[in-house]
Formats: C-alpha cells, sequence, structure tokens
C-alpha cells in the first residue's frame, strides 16, 4: 500500500497544488477542502483499486487517521465545533478546480494550465535516481471511453459534448476496428537508452484529447516541450501509426527536438519512394541507383521467423548496407546534409569510380553501371535537403538488426498501458470515471498514472533488493519462468 506521504511529497515537489490555488476565486468563506488535500484524496483513491468517482474521493480522505484529517483540513474547526468534509465541499472544490484549468470554449484539447500541471505531477513521481536514468520514451496512445452516451443519430447535444467517435483494436475474430465515444490517452513511457543500465518503466509524459482531434499530432506538443523544462530528448520509439503521419505532424518537430526516432515504417512507406540526383530513396535513406530491387523491397522480420531465417534477414540487410549512401556531415541550421557514394566510401566495386575497383571482390559490385550518370554517380558528394526522407529518417537503417534491436523497447507502451488496464487495479474501461469533460478526465487519469508509477518503482526496489541478496549469498539474479501445470495436476487436481 502506497502511504499517504509519499503523494504529499510529490505534490509539494510539483508545485502544482500553489499554482491552482492561486487560480481559484476567493469566496466568502475560506474554503475547507484545499487543492492539495483534493489531489491527495484522488490519488488515494486511485491507490485503494478504487474508481474515479469524488464519492471515492471522498471515502478516501474520511477514512484517514484523525491526526491526517485535521493536518489536511478534512476535520476542521467551526464555531459550531470540529465539522467532517461533506461531499458537497469536495464536489465544488473538484468543480473549481476543473473549471481553473479548462477552457473558455473546450474544444477537445487541454489547456496550457492543465497540461503543465499534469506534466508536473508525473515528472514529480518519478525517483530523483532515474530522472537522468534514460532519455529514451516509448509512446503510443490508446482509447479512453466517455461515460456519457453519444449524440443521437439525428443529431443534438450529449452529456460530454467534448468526446467523439474513435476507433481502437479489439481481440475479437472479426479484424474491423471497435468504434468508441470518448478520448484518446498518449503515454510516453520511460525505457533503458541503448547500452544504457535498466530502468523502471514509468510513465514520464501523458496527455488526454478527444477523437475529433489526432493524437500524434497532440503529443507531439507535449513532447516537444520537454526540453524547454531540462529534460533532454532521447530514442523515441513509435509504431507506424506515428511514423505514417505527415512530417510535419511527428518526425519533423521531434526531429528539431533533438530526439532520434525508432520507428516502424507503415507497408505504404516502405521499398523505393522516388529518386533524388539519381539515388533511390528507400525506408529512410539514399541508395545506389544499381541496388538490387529485392534488397530495396525488404520487409520488417516476421514475429514468427525462426533462427535461421532471421540470420539469413541479417545478412541481407547488411548486403542492402553496402549500397546506401554515406553520410558525411551533420544537418546543418537548415537541415541540409552532405553523402557521398557508396564506392567513393569504398563499400561497393563500381567501373564508374575507378579507385573502388582495386578493393577486394569481397565487396558488391556494380556490373552494369547506368549509362548516362546522373549527379550521384557523377559527382564525389550531394546535397541532400531536409525534405528528402523527412519523414521516414530513423536512427537505425530499416530494417536492420540494429533497428530490430533497438525497437524492440517499444513494447515498453504496451505494458505501461497494460498496467493502467489491469481490472486486479484500476480497469479504465467506461464507467471507470464518471465526470464528464476533458479536465476532469484528465485529472484523475494522470492520479492514476501517478499511483501506477509508484507501484512500479516498489517493485522495482523489491527486485533489486532481492538480486543484492542473492548475489551476497553467492546466487545469480532470479530469472522469471513460464508457469506450466502437467496435465497430471490437472487430472489430479480438486473438481
Amino acid at each position: 500500500m502506497i502511504t499517504l506521504a509519499a503523494f504529499e511529497e510529490i505534490i509539494d515537489a510539483s508545485g502544482v497544488a500553489a499554482r491552482i490555488e492561486a487560480m481559484l476565486p476567493a469566496g466568502v468563506r475560506a474554503r475547507q477542502l484545499r487543492v492539495r488535500t483534493l489531489l491527495a484524496g484522488m490519488c488515494l483513491a486511485q491507490a485503494d483499486h478504487r474508481p474515479a468517482h469524488l464519492t471515492r474521493v471522498h471515502q478516501a480522505l474520511t477514512a484517514l487517521g484523525e491526526d491526517d484529517q485535521r493536518r489536511l483540513g478534512v476535520i476542521a474547526d467551526w464555531k459550531d465545533g470540529p465539522h467532517l468534509l461533506t461531499y458537497r465541499q469536495t464536489e465544488r472544490t473538484f468543480g473549481l478546480v476543473a473549471d481553473a484549468l479548462g477552457k473558455d470554449e473546450p474544444d477537445g484539447l487541454p489547456s496550457g494550465p492543465l497540461q503543465r500541471a499534469c506534466d508536473d505531477l508525473l515528472e514529480a513521481s518519478i525517483a530523483e535516481q532515474f530522472k537522468n536514468g534514460s532519455r529514451s520514451l516509448a509512446v503510443d496512445w490508446t482509447g479512453l471511453e466517455s461515460f456519457s452516451r453519444p449524440p443521437a443519430a439525428r443529431g443534438g447535444d450529449c452529456a460530454d459534448p467534448q468526446a467523439w467517435w474513435g476507433h481502437r483494436k479489439n481481440n475479437l475474430l472479426r479484424s474491423q476496428d471497435e468504434l468508441f465515444y470518448g478520448y484518446y490517452l498518449s503515454a510516453g513511457i520511460m525505457m533503458r537508452d541503448e547500452g544504457g543500465p535498466a530502468v523502471p518503466e514509468l510513465a514520464r509524459r501523458a496527455t488526454v484529447s478527444s477523437c475529433r482531434h489526432d493524437p500524434v499530432r497532440a503529443f507531439a506538443a507535449v513532447l516537444t516541450a520537454m526540453p524547454a523544462a531540462g529534460i533532454g530528448l532521447g530514442d523515441i520509439l513509435d509504431d507506424s501509426g506515428y511514423a505514417h503521419r505527415d512530417a510535419h505532424a511527428w518526425a519533423i518537430p521531434l526531429r528539431t527536438a533533438g530526439a532520434a526516432l525508432v520507428q516502424d515504417l507503415h507497408p505504404h512507406d516502405r521499398g523505393p519512394k522516388g529518386t533524388h540526383h539519381g539515388a533511390i530513396i528507400a525506408n529512410g535513406n539514399l541508395y545506389c541507383p544499381c541496388t538490387p530491387r529485392t534488397l530495396l523491397e525488404l520487409g520488417p522480420l516476421a514475429r514468427t521467423a525462426t533462427s535461421w531465417q532471421a540470420a539469413d534477414h541479417d545478412r541481407k540487410t547488411s548486403e542492402l548496407a553496402r549500397y546506401k549512401l554515406g553520410r558525411l556531415t551533420a544537418d546543418d541550421q537548415d537541415g541540409y546534409h552532405r553523402v557521398a557514394c557508396p564506392a567513393v566510401m569504398a563499400k561497393i566495386r563500381c567501373p564508374l569510380r575507378p579507385s573502388s575497383m582495386t578493393l577486394d571482390r569481397g565487396r558488391p559490385e556494380i556490373l552494369q553501371p547506368p549509362e548516362n550518370p546522373q549527379a550521384c554517380c557523377a559527382q564525389q558528394t550531394i546535397t541532400v535537403p531536409p525534405e528528402v526522407n523527412a519523414k521516414t529518417r530513423q536512427k537505425h537503417d530499416y530494417p536492420s538488426a540494429a533497428w530490430r534491436r533497438s525497437y524492440a523497447r517499444r513494447t515498453g507502451a504496451e505494458r505501461g498501458f497494460a498496467t493502467a488496464k489491469d481490472p486486479a487495479t484500476n480497469d479504465i474501461a467506461r464507467g471507470w470515471c464518471r465526470l464528464m469533460g476533458l479536465a476532469p478526465l484528465m485529472l484523475f487519469t494522470t492520479t492514476l498514472l501517478i499511483v501506477r508509477n509508484q507501484r512500479i518503482l516498489a517493485a522495482w526496489n523489491a527486485r533489486q533488493q532481492d538480486n543484492a541478496r542473492r548475489a551476497a549469498a553467492g546466487l545469480p539474479p532470479k530469472t522469471r519462468k513460464r508457469r506450466r501445470r502437467p496435465l497430471a495436476s490437472l487430472a489430479t487436481g480438486p473438481p
């Protein structure tokens, strides 16, 4: 069980409570429930596996010990004697907070103060020793259903007009997506850097947006604001749903903010996609015009691939890398860089580059060079403008073994949502939060992720202590074993 002191420390470190208090109107009589106490009650309700209902928040606060209740203002001294916080007071304070953080004209996107408050709360929930432990984030979005019924087919209003129709994957036999009425929850989960130490998979950034809006564009603004807060961006691990967006919606803003993309390409973006000065544009790189077509059309390795199929796939991607134009310079201020022919880089043999013909015959050789060579074959280097491969360019060659190992970290985003949707803890299915509007739903979602981070940290610390104890005893670290029940145990078990 996560303690009240842990939540109070997070709220105080974020500085959110004081900022929100300054935004609330001053009433004739002082409010008994302060914003700091309200946020602590929301966290306590989520930590106790309760749904995101204000009645549950009130129950969590009134279930505290008398000393804590007096310290937090749950019990206040009125002129008639001690007064216990009522549900109406809880509802009133939460309504003031939601109105202060919401927009005057709601449009389905969080306001600046709301997003900053949620960012600061999540950042404060990360232990100090892990804040600089990794800069890599695995990102994804999921459906967050509203409790409101959708508007009628003939038109009209509904209880939650900011929500809208969205689609999500399902586990049913049919292949089409499932429609739902609500919002998209986007989150970035901390993952270890390449070659770096392991870190707990903590939710570092999150946002909620109406299904009227593109969740990719909504979350890109959240991630690109991190460097201004002193948090550098490293590897951003995303699937083809992000990579297939327009370059100005995802790839360009993140690359400008200093991120390195590691992403799966959409089938429509794979393979040859035109030329630049004669060089073939494919999978985020430029290749020699004589590159074999079968190599350019290589796709990612199937999940069911055997070891020998993986070895053969890696051999082909290594051969494809021989034909790639070599990068000579980093991007300048305008995004331009220069590349050179692979024969000039001593990766292949080509008659158009006589010096390359002295290389050993273990390298690929161009047997039929172009009759009318273009700039990529005639010049020593060519300049590549930023619009070439703007959407598909990434950290590793796609779909090489290095890319596959790096992209495997993206499953942390799936695990992050799995823990948030686990019915044994907090199931964010329809009915989990019965409040309408984006601001109330986003505040409760943030407190849920704070509780989730504390659970992940507790499990991480317990595992590290167990490994240290086993190391002191001369035992190897405990490994996770797949649980198997033999058929005999089922036959002899209780009915």
